[in-house]
């Protein structure tokens, strides 16, 4: 796969206004970019006519003692009035000020793959005019040719999924280590249905149900006793060690991959007993890693419970 070709973006120095500029190739990957520098906290401009560069730049808000709202601005062959020689001598003359720290990062992409990426998706080429797609990458590729020289990124997204493009750019802009994940951990009872959003669901319907037993019936999950009930089940330990083992396994992997949310749900029959014990159980391991996570129970005081767990085939 091919990748970035240049080193990490710049650091800031305190209250310097870090400002990058966006362009690149059509269909390069620059609307990509954006959207994930939104979400790291970037101030974004897209289409914004380069001429007026410096006025957006100036009046960009600034905090007392803070360090301003980092700000990318993006552009192509498509922006009004663009000129790779006028954008060159614009930056050339930004990056003399004490106050603004400037990069420039241009998103690159084969030609074949570009039309490739035109052709499926039927789009024409503001370039091509009546001619192939082809025609049009190639007087763009000419155009933009001193910008890729002068860039102080190039990124080449090719081999490139959506996805590759994104952590990259998480990777190389993220002004500190990602966001912290936000997990949800949840019980429910599949007698009321699956929960509409979850992205891990685990059944502890194989475990000995506590509803059988007179005595524990009217507890719940989160009561000591029947805990216990669970973890005499021989199946339990084992079968915990594995999910709490992949679930700290996933979270970092979900957190490279940009994924701000997590929600892992735990289900049983009613969801008043194994579910909610495992949920509270896995919360805890959770909290013993380093993450803090939100621990719901759908169905702990739903009506009727026990009536649902009562007309259904016992488990074993």
């Amino acid at each position: 796969m091919n990748g970035p070709t240049s080193q990490a973006a710049p650091q800031t120095g305190p209250g310097r206004q870090r400002v990058l500029l966006v362009t690149g190739m059509l269909g390069a990957g620059k609307t990509t970019a954006l959207r994930v520098l939104e979400d790291l906290g970037w101030e974004i401009v897209d289409n914004f006519p380069i001429r007026m560069l410096d006025a957006l730049i100036d009046g960009a808000p600034d905090g007392a003692g803070v360090d301003p709202t980092p700000l990318a601005i993006g552009f192509d062959s498509r922006t009004r009035g663009f000129d790779p020689e006028r954008v060159i001598g614009q930056v050339k003359s930004l990056t003399e000020r004490r106050d603004i720290e400037l990069t420039t990062l241009f998103l690159d992409c084969a030609s074949n793959e570009l039309e490739r990426r035109y052709n499926e998706t039927r789009r024409r080429h503001v370039l091509a005019g009546d001619s192939p797609v082809s025609t049009g990458i190639r007087a763009e590729r000419e155009l933009l040719a001193p910008l890729r020289r002068w860039a102080d990124m190039l990124i080449d997204t090719t081999e490139f999924t959506s996805n590759d493009l994104q952590r990259v750019i998480r990777e190389r802009f993220a002004s500190s280590e990602p966001g912290e994940l936000i997990v949800t951990v949840s019980s429910f009872g599949f007698s009321r249905g699956m929960p509409p959003v979850a992205d891990l669901v685990f059944d502890m319907r194989f475990l000995d149900n506590p509803h059988w037993d007179a005595n524990l019936r009217p507890q719940t999950g989160q009561d000591p006793a029947v805990g216990d009930y669970i973890r005499k089940d021989p199946s339990y330990a084992e079968a915990f060690a594995r999910i709490r083992d992949l679930v700290l396994m996933l979270l970092p992997r979900y957190r490279l991959q940009g994924k701000a949310y997590v929600h892992i749900a735990f289900g049983c029959t009613g969801g008043r007993h194994r579910s909610v014990f495992t949920a509270e159980q896995i919360a805890a391991a959770l909290r013993q890693s380093g993450f803090s996570p939100t621990l719901l129970h759908r169905n702990l005081g739903s009506r009727a419970a026990d009536l649902l767990e009562g007309g259904l085939r016992r488990e074993k």
